[in-house]
């Protein structure tokens, strides 16, 4: 049952998943996901967390990788989305972004070509 547009209790998520809620309940268990509750302690999922569980799903699913692996790449990919930001600012406070990057690579990759 879908208590409003955006949140959903653990049954529909499930199923909306293909997955058991025990697994669900798992995820939540080794971190993976943090659903909210509801006063009566009910998990509540958001499609943000759907599209988290259908990532790990993929993941342990179709590319094989374990649990352990799977939290490792997301702690990598949060920490990634957390420093962007940092890493595009301090390329346009000092002007080299990619773009210049690029281009000098490829200049010095063109000036050391072996004949």
């Amino acid at each position: 049952m879908a208590l409003d547009q955006d949140l959903f209790l653990i049954s529909m998520a499930a199923e909306m998943l293909d997955m058991h809620p025990q697994t669900l309940r798992k995820y939540e268990r080794l971190g993976l996901i943090q659903p909210s509750r509801t006063v009566g302690s009910m998990r509540l999922y958001s499609r943000e967390e759907l599209e988290r569980l259908r990532l790990i799903k993929h993941l342990v699913d179709e590319v094989g990788i374990n649990l352990a692996g799977v939290q490792r790449l997301l702690s990598i990919a949060e920490v990634m989305h957390r420093i962007q930001p940092l890493m595009d600012e301090a390329a346009l406070s000092t002007g080299t972004g990619r773009r210049q990057r690029d281009t000098k690579n490829s200049k010095h990759t063109k000036n050391n070509k072996v004949s």
